[in-house]
């Protein structure tokens, strides 16, 4: 496969991943046990939210920069 085919796979494949990831910690962080949570933790999982998406990325973003 090209690294041009990658990088367009690879891109679809991420923005299709975000975007169901967005919406799923949008919906972990409207839920009715994190509103009623303190100030400090609230902040703590949206931190943890808002990078926790890297992490499966990874793998693709390596696969997409091999030759």
């Amino acid at each position: 496969m090209s690294r041009r085919l990658k990088t367009l796979v690879g891109a679809v494949l991420m923005l299709a991943f975000v975007g169901i990831y967005a919406l799923v910690a949008m919906a972990l962080a409207q839920s009715r046990p994190l509103q009623d949570a303190p100030a400090l933790v609230q902040t703590a999982l949206y931190v943890v939210l808002g990078l926790a998406w890297t992490l499966p990325m990874m793998p693709l973003i390596r696969w997409m920069e091999r030759p």
